[in-house]
């Protein structure tokens, strides 16, 4: 079985990224995925009534669905890393637990940070940190295996899983659009929490360039 990590790059619109299957004999893969255009994407179980479709409408964002679990994430072209990281089934690093599963790539995202100057980020353990807003909004709750700074989020995964393998998706901000959020999600907001439960939230942000931030990251995953 190949141990290396292959890198391949795409740039399309979020809907044609998110729907990408995974190939049963591409081995361990990095691919590291630019949207072009301004998207919301929600989690495989949220609502489509969370959103306010006019204010989508305004801003210039597409709504799509991945087919992975967790809360609603914007992607807005040029102000985030978007990189996700694929093994086949059967690979070492596969785990049977899917809560546990996340442990060693949490702990790679660590290292990297710390490499890029970021030390002190920690993989988060439970789901204690987990609130009504924060399975509304990704980066407003922590669940198993992701990366927080001190109190604010730094690294938002989540899980696909297939027979020919698992695609672990890894999201960190360049820039967190709190308005933007609260525009898009005021409906979801509006029936969980209070409409400025986003206010105080901390999210960690990433300064390296998106490049560095990939080589970083694929240098640290275990071997």
């Amino acid at each position: 079985m190949r141990r290396g990590w292959v890198v391949h790059r795409a740039s399309d619109r979020a809907s044609v990224l998110h729907g990408r299957d995974l190939d049963p004999g591409c081995g361990r893969s990095v691919w590291v995925l630019e949207a072009v255009a301004p998207a919301l994407v929600l989690g495989s179980t949220q609502r489509d009534d969370v959103v306010d479709l006019r204010a989508a409408q305004r801003l210039g964002v597409e709504v799509v669905r991945r087919r992975s679990g967790g809360g609603a994430v914007l992607l807005v072209p040029g102000e985030h890393v978007w990189i996700d990281v694929l093994i086949p089934a059967g690979d070492p690093l596969w785990c049977d637990d899917v809560v546990s599963s996340f442990g060693w790539l949490g702990a790679a995202w660590c290292r990297a940070l710390a490499a890029l100057g970021l030390g002190g980020a920690q993989v988060t353990g439970s789901l204690t940190c987990r609130t009504r807003v924060g399975r509304l909004v990704c980066f407003a709750g922590l669940a198993p295996g992701e990366v927080a700074l001190g109190e604010a989020k730094l690294v938002g995964l989540s899980q696909r899983r297939t027979r020919a393998g698992a695609r672990f998706q890894c999201l960190v901000h360049g820039r967190w659009r709190r308005d933007w959020y609260e525009e898009l999600l005021a409906p979801g907001l509006s029936r969980v929490a209070d409409p400025d439960a986003l206010a105080g939230l901390a999210v960690a942000t990433v300064e390296p360039g998106p490049q560095r931030v990939v080589d970083t990251l694929v240098a640290c995953l275990p071997r």
